[in-house]
């Protein structure tokens, strides 16, 4: 109020100061016009969302969802409490399991019911609803409530645990109220938002703000580009829609940020409207959605590794390790091969590739254009399923276990930023180093030398130079000193680690000096 009084006031003002002007036979100033533009409103700002909300809040539903989970059986004794926040910690910290003990090892399963609630929304006349998969995980019954309290029951189409989104469709057949996705043009920082959804289970609401973010990524979301939104999103409002002042949707609501695991803060993530039209069809049209898998370990480019390289830009996705009797290796992709578009679209950096192929169909073959010794070519691959559980289950090889630190001794190298040796018969077996045995294992790591400055620690593996495999200090120091020769400042190193967290990993090596060769 007290900002559209002071307007008020210095409109008043203004007025007052041109009758004065008038009456005294002043002529009216171009300045006057002017300053009369600059309180005008920006343009695109609306006076009231009401009008869209009105037009759009019909196609929005809550979600109710019954679910059924296996849990341990228990004594009941505190089954009034559990779901309540912080129980869960509580029977961690004060129950009767002894140290050591599984979650109720051994114990007998039992049904449990829970209650969800959720948003969605109307994406066609026939009854299709997009919301999240979280909502719906674990369903046995789905029930939408639509604007004016019917309550219908609903059925899965399909669920998409990977992009968190999921299709519904109500069973009693009819014509619904729908609406478009904004495929044509993404939103900018800046534009206007409306969210409609159901937070907190109270039923139709909306809230405003704008965009202030584009192109989030999130941990788990390898397949999403997430819009970042500024109107307030709160529990409930999970896969509901967000939409532009067109009344298209924009995007999915389907997190937020909160430093107290409740409400809302200010920030919200949704799911890019793109990628939730492509995956609905998918779901709408399979039931499920089949990824393709190109079967590599990449990292992203940067500008330091493009420079190392002497490529023009720091875009595209390297190749760490190619599966064996993977796509990607009966096509002919090679370690070290940088890919920087497939089938002529441009990838831009590691996630991006993951979702470029994750798009493709399982048994086609695609064009993936790569950077192979500076040079640009294209190698046709044919990909396949992606077995999501079957990949996340591989088991790490027992013989590359952590082992314990190299200890200093004879054969130790000195080199820039700390000393090196050959590999032992040990150590060859515990790093991807292929039958020829190639590789140095770091003994010592000066602090602040350009083996910290890599990030590169006692016990990791160099296996390449510059893409070309080190088997003894000596080519260490050739490559280095060559690279120099040329005018380099930087080299690119290949690590390999013992627990495989990083093995593979491409860093730059930045060497100050070259300690001569033993």
């Amino acid at each position: 109020m007290m900002k559209v009084g002071k307007l008020r006031t210095h409109r008043l003002g203004i007025a007052a100061g041109l009758m004065a002007a008038l009456a005294a036979g002043a002529s009216l100033a171009p300045m006057a016009m002017a300053q009369k533009v600059n309180i005008t409103p920006p343009a695109g700002a609306p006076m009231s969302f009401a009008d869209l909300i009105e037009r759009v809040s019909p196609a929005v539903v809550s979600v109710q969802v019954t679910t059924e989970i296996k849990v341990a059986a228990r004594d009941g004794a505190f089954d009034q409490f559990r779901g309540l926040p912080g129980f869960d910690e509580y029977e961690d910290q004060f129950g009767d399991k002894k140290e050591g003990e599984g979650e109720d090892e051994g114990a007998p399963e039992t049904d449990r019911e829970g209650n969800a609630l959720g948003s969605g929304f109307f994406i066609r006349q026939d009854g299709y609803i997009v919301t999240n998969h979280h909502v719906v995980e674990n369903a046995r019954e789905v029930t939408v409530t639509l604007k004016g309290g019917e309550q219908l029951e609903a059925e899965i189409v399909g669920s998409d645990e990977q992009t968190d989104l999921a299709v519904l469709k109500v069973k009693k057949s009819g014509s619904y109220p729908y609406v478009d996705f904004a495929t044509k043009n993404k939103p900018r920082v800046g534009d206007w938002v409306v969210a409609v959804g159901n937070p907190f289970g109270l039923g139709g609401t909306a809230t405003a703000g704008i965009v202030s973010a584009d192109g989030r990524e999130l941990l788990g979301g390898n397949y999403n580009d997430f819009i970042q939104i500024d109107a307030p999103i709160n529990r409930g409002n999970s896969g509901g829609p967000t939409f532009n002042l067109n009344g298209e949707v924009i995007g999915v609501n389907t997190m937020i940020f909160s430093d107290t695991g409740g409400g809302s803060v200010g920030i919200g993530f949704a799911i890019e409207a793109n990628a939730v039209k492509q995956i609905s069809e998918t779901l709408i049209k399979n039931g499920k959605v089949v990824r393709g898998w190109l079967g590599v370990e990449i990292q992203s480019m940067s500008q330091r590794l493009a420079d190392a390289w002497s490529l023009k830009t720091p875009t595209g996705a390297i190749v760490r390790s190619v599966t064996a009797g993977g796509p990607a290796e009966a096509g002919g992709i090679r370690r070290g091969d940088v890919i920087i578009a497939v089938n002529g679209d441009d990838v831009k950096d590691n996630r991006h590739l993951t979702q470029r192929v994750g798009s493709l169909l399982a048994g086609t073959t695609n064009n993936f254009k790569v950077i192979r010794d500076g040079k640009e070519q294209i190698v046709r691959v044919t990909v396949r399923a992606r077995d999501d559980k079957a990949l996340a289950s591989t088991d790490l090889d027992p013989k590359r276990a952590n082992m314990k630190p190299p200890k200093a001794g004879p054969d130790d190298v000195k080199v820039a930023g700390g000393s090196i040796r050959a590999l032992s018969a040990e150590e060859v077996a515990k790093f991807d180093v292929g039958a020829a045995g190639a590789g140095l294992i770091v003994v010592a790591v000066e602090p602040r030398g350009a083996l910290a400055h890599a990030d590169i620690y006692p016990g990791d593996a160099i296996l390449e130079i510059n893409n070309k495999a080190v088997k003894t200090p000596k080519d260490y120091q050739d490559a280095i000193a060559a690279a120099i020769a040329s005018g380099k400042k930087d080299v690119v190193a290949r690590v390999g680690c013992g627990n495989q967290q990083r093995c593979g990993d491409l860093t730059v090596l930045r060497p100050i000096e070259v300690a001569p060769a033993r």
